[in-house]
């Protein structure tokens, strides 16, 4: 599951709840970042419950598509780092890409096109940083 990029795999704090996790950017890492995103929340709501029930599911659903999005449209590896903020949690997915996401036309046929979206919708704010070396997504949702 680990890579060499410049994200390193770092167990859950219980001060400063954060976590960063590195996958190599195949299929079945998806699920695991998805898994790491649960495993996150899970000691997150210990400490500090969700002051609405849907929050939970709606962090799982924005890390699954950034997770899938990575896979599908950015060769590579891919991070994920989760943080508790003051009101909220930060998801920051990093890629190889440095393509910046847009909306894909919908396609009943796949159900594509429905991603991005999502994000946009379940999130607070999202914002996206392109680098040399990839981008990274900002997902701000609120706990």
């Amino acid at each position: 599951m680990a890579t060499g990029s410049r994200w390193d795999d770092t167990p859950l704090s219980e001060e400063s709840f954060e976590r960063r996790v590195s996958f190599r950017g195949e299929l079945g890492n998806v699920t695991s970042a998805r898994l790491a995103a649960q495993d996150f929340l899970g000691a997150l709501a210990r400490a500090s419950p969700p002051t609405a029930p849907e929050s939970w599911e709606d962090i799982l659903l924005v890390v699954t598509e950034l997770a899938a999005n990575a896979v599908q449209f950015a060769p590579g590896p891919f991070a994920l780092r989760m943080r508790r903020t003051f009101d909220g949690v930060h998801v920051t997915m990093h890629d190889t890409s440095t393509v910046r996401p847009e909306p894909r036309p919908f396609s009943p046929r796949t159900g594509s096109g429905v991603g991005w979206r999502l994000v946009g919708t379940l999130c607070d704010q999202v914002s996206v940083v392109v680098t040399r070396g990839g981008k990274d997504i900002h997902a701000f949702l609120p706990w």
